[in-house]
């Protein structure tokens, strides 16, 4: 059993990050949003005409619609499995971006990017995680979770470029067509090749730390988790890093234009990389150092660093490489947000309703997008600079930091006699029922 399922771990991550390099189409809205400002400045046929404080919205809408199907694809990915789940959301992505390639529509690109690609991403992403954990142990959650989750942060490197390329070869229209078309083979090709591991495999746990820990009992069912204070304070901190950083993300293009020029969509590319580096890192860091402590850190420094480009962006003055740094970093703690909170995630829920627990949970990060995202649109509108947006989020980030100082990160202790099996959470030597019986004479 052993070679062979040690293998197809490293399969299952491999293909759930290449999943998400094609859904990570998202983080390259900035590009297509210049390109839609672009048009509706130069007007004439096939212009698009949206109102200028509307150009988030689709991406407002995508975000929002991506974390709340992740409730669905969440029950769908734990009862079905992931190859179904990942196979839907790759047709659903496939057949929103064909639409509105044929459109410049406003309200086609809103039904079309928002919500058919929206909801397609939800279903990819949920089902890419979940398998990748269940095959390895506790001691490696951060990391595997980082990895299959830069991915999508990573995506930007190869879009961001090859999007400029399409656009000014072919338009916005037959730029989404390529990759509407492209990400129906990609996404429901990789999707054959995510699995869960055997009933009863046991992940061999290598770390001499975690070996001397206590097995916990922490499988806990949805209905519960959302009745817990924790819960509620991790939903608020995730709001905050997320939309403080999607708020950012959807206007790079834009901010980097004024020292970058045409070259602006480097800023995309390279705050990327970063974005994907600070999954990995800070997967691996709260491996080490704890998730709470981790959450911390990025949430400061991020809020640092929205104070640190109110003198810097939109001044003339400042250089590429100041922009390009500052991208950087912010796309550094962004990322961390989407490895660090799947993982606590699974330390405190457990791994058997994973699906929906961590969806539910992933509604901050849509919520957020959508909120500081739109607040962010109509305050550059109406004022002409991004001032406002970076002294909200540094305040908001400088709460939620404060706020992970309140969680309680304990976990419930295993009954005595209890087997853990990934695939379908504690069971008892004797058929399991005993489980559930202690947890009752607990309460």
């Amino acid at each position: 059993m052993s070679e062979a399922i040690k293998n197809k771990g490293w399969t299952v991550t491999s293909a759930g990050l290449g999943i998400n390099l094609a859904l990570g189409i998202l983080y390259a809205w900035s590009v297509f949003k210049s390109a839609i400002e672009a048009s509706i400045k130069a007007g004439g046929d096939g212009a698009f005409t949206w109102d200028l404080a509307k150009l988030n919205d689709p991406y407002s809408v995508c975000c929002l619609v991506f974390a709340f199907s992740m409730i669905l694809a969440g029950k769908c990915q734990d009862k079905f499995g992931p190859r179904i789940t990942a196979f839907i959301g790759g047709l659903l992505v496939g057949v929103g971006l064909i639409w509105i390639s044929q459109t410049t529509s406003y309200l086609a690109w809103v039904l079309g990017f928002g919500v058919l690609a929206g909801a397609g991403m939800g279903f990819g992403y949920s089902a890419s995680t979940p398998p990748g954990l269940k095959w390895f142990p506790a001691s490696k959650t951060g990391l595997i979770a980082g990895l299959i989750v830069a991915g999508f942060g990573l995506a930007p490197v190869y879009i961001a470029p090859l999007s400029k390329y399409l656009i000014g070869a072919f338009g916005v229209n037959s730029a989404m067509l390529v990759y509407g078309v492209s990400f129906v083979g990609v996404v429901c090709g990789l999707s054959l090749l995510l699995s869960n591991p055997p009933a009863g495999y046991v992940p061999v746990e290598t770390n001499a730390a975690a070996l001397k820990k206590k097995a916990v009992h922490n499988d806990v069912d949805w209905k519960d988790v959302i009745k817990t204070l924790n819960f509620w304070k991790l939903w608020m901190i995730y709001f905050v890093g997320a939309g403080a950083g999607l708020m950012v993300i959807s206007s790079v293009s834009g901010i980097a234009k004024a020292s970058m020029g045409e070259l602006a969509f480097i800023a995309v590319g390279i705050m990327a990389i970063g974005n994907a580096g600070g999954r990995i890192i800070t997967g691996v860091l709260s491996d080490k150092f704890g998730r709470n402590q981790t959450i911390l850190a990025v949430h400061l420094f991020q809020g640092v660093l929205m104070l640190a480009a109110i003198p810097l962006v939109g001044s003339k003055g400042t250089g590429a490489v100041a922009i390009v740094l500052l991208a950087t970093f912010m796309g550094f703690n962004y990322g961390a947000n989407l490895a660090l909170f799947p993982s606590i995630a699974k330390d405190l829920w457990g791994i058997k309703a994973y699906g929906v627990n961590y969806g539910i949970l992933f509604t901050a990060w849509g919520v957020g997008g959508f909120v500081l995202s739109k607040v962010s649109a109509m305050l550059k509108a109406s004022t002409g600079s991004m001032t406002s947006s970076f002294i909200i989020a540094a305040i908001l980030l400088s709460i939620s930091g404060m706020l992970t100082l309140t969680l309680d990160g304990k976990k419930e202790e295993a009954p005595e006699g209890a087997i853990l099996t990934p695939g379908l959470g504690l069971t008892m030597a004797d058929g399991g029922e005993k489980v559930k019986e202690d947890k009752k004479k607990k309460k």
